[in-house]
């Protein structure tokens, strides 16, 4: 039989306040569980609102909480949900190295975890692709939220014989993407969330241009103000680079050129994380191969989205661990027990 785990906690990021909480409380609840929920310190007014719509829905008291704390202070409120006995499950939203942290507090009491973490997806191109298509695909997978999302495309593998035609294309969609306030009309390219996400993009732009790449457009801080940063197209990318193992978070094309597809599979494949990937390509026989060797969760063809809410979200490697999201989401929260009946005869 199935039964609820518990008592859950639920830790949420900033960049989509609703949505990443939603996809843990849904499944949380309909299990039969309650919920702790620590939104984070950006963002805590949106499961402040949530919270109130349960309880006009007239959710039972003590099923939904909430617990919020300034910046600066979310620490001791991890530790205490991660290792506080009468927690059973910890579901974490957010950088690896934080969900590494609370995995290790999680484990004195051998909690179920369900993690979902950064990542550093690669969008391939072959040369069979609908060029056009694909770069439709890799604007939503790079610009959505400023490409503020875990599942946002970090590496761009163009394969050589199209590299030069797509490298243009880009640059001149980039050059559409108007840039300002998102409520102002026309306006593609919004904000980051503070000075320090500007200060980190800058920061692989800056070492990607010291260890040889080339600025094709953007490359620098934007006047409108401290938290905006133009879209940034670099060539003569490498491994070398910061940008290549680190999760950029920010309006950044960095372009690398393949050979073959099992060049763009291993280099896709050179990252410890594992959560999405994107390619583009006509080839039924190729989109079954390098779909199976890729090592991500998500794989997404011909398609710059690869989420929605009935399939499972998720990641390998360090990406995490569980899932959220359709009927693979909601037996994160039930446990399965045996029950064995003889002798009533």
């Amino acid at each position: 039989m199935k039964e609820p785990i518990g008592v859950c906690a639920i830790i949420s990021p900033w960049n989509f306040p609703y949505a990443t909480v939603m996809r843990n409380l849904a499944p949380c609840v309909a299990s039969g569980c309650a919920a702790v929920v620590k939104p984070s310190g950006k963002t805590p007014l949106s499961m402040l609102a949530l919270a109130k719509l349960a309880e006009d829905a007239e959710v039972p008291a003590g099923v939904i909480n909430v617990v919020t704390a300034p910046r600066g202070s979310h620490s001791g409120i991890g530790k205490e949900l991660t290792e506080n006995p009468d927690v059973h499950l910890v579901a974490f939203t957010g950088s690896t190295s934080a969900g590494k942290k609370l995995m290790g507090q999680a484990s004195a009491t051998v909690k179920h975890v369900v993690l979902e973490l950064g990542g550093n997806a690669p969008f391939i191109v072959f040369e069979d692709a609908d060029i056009e298509k694909a770069l439709d695909g890799l604007i939503v997978a790079k610009f959505r939220y400023s490409g503020q999302t875990c599942v946002t495309s970090n590496r761009i593998f163009v394969q050589s014989s199209i590299y030069d035609k797509f490298t243009s294309k880009i640059v001149e969609r980039v050059k559409e993407l108007k840039i300002g306030l998102p409520l102002e009309h026309g306006v593609k390219l919004g904000p980051l969330i503070g000075p320090e996400a500007v200060e980190k993009v800058s920061a692989l732009v800056e070492d990607a241009v010291t260890h040889g790449a080339k600025v094709l457009i953007g490359g620098k801080k934007n006047d409108l103000g401290k938290n905006f940063y133009d879209a940034t197209v670099l060539t003569n990318v490498n491994e070398k680079m910061r940008i290549w193992n680190e999760e950029n978070f920010g309006p950044i094309v960095p372009l690398f050129s393949f050979y073959s597809e099992e060049e763009a599979v291993r280099k896709a494949n050179d990252t410890n994380s594992g959560l999405a990937a994107y390619f583009y390509t006509q080839n039924a026989s190729r989109i079954f191969r390098v779909a199976t060797e890729l090592e991500t969760g998500m794989v997404a063809v011909n398609a710059g989205v690869v989420s929605i809410v009935q399939a499972p979200f998720g990641g390998i490697k360090e990406s995490g661990i569980g899932r959220e999201g359709s009927p693979d989401g909601l037996e994160e929260y039930l446990e399965s027990k045996m029950v064995c009946i003889g002798g009533l005869g």
